[in-house]
């Protein structure tokens, strides 16, 4: 189980691309829209601020020891590792991709 306590949100590069990438794609067809996702993608990693395991562990991750969890906001899902520090945002990807096992 996930303890309740503040913890520090770092992001992996990769996912710090590839989300800002999203967003780029989506600003194409609707700037409104691409706005829209980035904040309710925003507002639920802040989330995980204070409470890390209200999400799913992630049945991607081999020998999951429940410390890699994820949850999908719009059609983008977010896998992220839960320390006692901080909370790792490690990938984010659209749900119509091909799932990867790691």
């Amino acid at each position: 189980m996930v303890s309740k306590r503040s913890r520090n949100i770092k992001w992996d590069d990769e996912a710090r691309l590839y989300f800002k990438q999203a967003i780029q794609y989506i600003k194409q067809e609707s700037p409104q829209g691409a706005l829209k996702v980035k904040q309710a993608v925003l507002a639920q990693i802040s989330v995980l601020k204070t409470d890390a395991g209200i999400y799913e562990a992630d049945k991607f991750k081999l020998e999951n020891d429940g410390s890699y969890r994820a949850l999908t906001v719009f059609s983008y899902r977010i896998t992220y590792k839960v320390t006692n520090a901080e909370v790792l945002i490690l990938r984010i990807r659209h749900t119509s991709q091909n799932p990867i096992v790691y």
